[in-house]
């Protein structure tokens, strides 16, 4: 009996301890980019100011930009600008990302997503959407709140609370996470075109978890790639993953 209790008292210690520190297993907040060649905007929405790189605002095109956990959007200005050389170029920076304050959240990030997608569109006749990895599923949740043009979800999950259950298969992980990025969800609501650009080789998602999304997605409206022998932090390395991105938001 005094066996079993330790190992109650230890499965509840670590239950707990997942509980609380759940947010830095998927939030890795980066330091705020130096001599960067864009538009430093900042936006103040509810209690936190938002850092958002920009390029060509004058364009009448427009993309958004919302990167993985741990990634600098800013070291996608090079390549985005030369693959979106007519459109405007917003690259996000999540709260407590860069120069933004506050702290990320689920919660928080979506309603910024949503504040950012309405201040700008008065500037622009159409905004598409691009998300990868963590930013799949804001990207997704945006698409389904606001009139964007098109969506692209590179690296994409279905749910983050499915994998993470995967992750920590004894512990009730579903239960307690917070966080879920639950981008199935939506899938019914997206309406327009989208494009789903999948590493072959990504050891963080399985290639499981993005199937099952793009499964969910209307198919008439939705286009899988698999980039061969890409892996999750090295796709956006891959011919195929440039001319895909220039084709799709051409």
């Amino acid at each position: 009996m005094g066996i079993l209790t330790t190992v109650i008292l230890i499965y509840i210690g670590c239950c707990g301890y997942l509980y609380l520190a759940q947010r830095s297993f998927i939030y890795f907040p980066t330091p705020e980019s130096q001599n960067v060649m864009a538009e430093d905007l900042r936006l103040d929405f509810d209690g936190a100011t938002l850092q958002i790189w920009r390029l060509a605002a004058e364009k009448e095109d427009a993309v958004i930009y919302f990167g993985g956990n741990a990634e600098d959007v800013a070291q996608n200005l090079g390549q985005f600008s030369s693959i979106f050389p007519d459109k405007a170029i917003y690259l996000v920076n999540y709260r407590g990302y860069g120069a933004s304050t506050g702290t990320p959240s689920e919660a928080a990030i979506v309603s910024d997503a949503q504040a950012i997608f309405d201040h700008i569109s008065p500037a622009h006749s159409s905004i598409s959407v691009v998300g990868r990895s963590l930013g799949s599923g804001v990207a997704m949740f945006l698409a389904a709140t606001r009139n964007a043009e098109r969506l692209v979800l590179v690296t994409p999950y279905d749910s983050i609370a499915k994998l993470a259950q995967a992750s920590f298969p004894i512990f009730p992980v579903s239960a307690i996470l917070k966080d879920r990025y639950d981008s199935l969800s939506h899938a019914s609501s997206i309406s327009i075109p989208t494009l789903i650009l999948i590493a072959e080789r990504d050891e963080f998602i399985p290639m499981k978890s993005s199937r099952n999304l793009a499964a969910a997605l209307d198919p008439s409206r939705t286009t899988v790639n698999i980039i061969e022998k890409a892996t999750h932090n090295t796709i956006q390395n891959f011919d195929q993953y440039t001319s895909a991105l220039g084709e799709f938001l051409q």
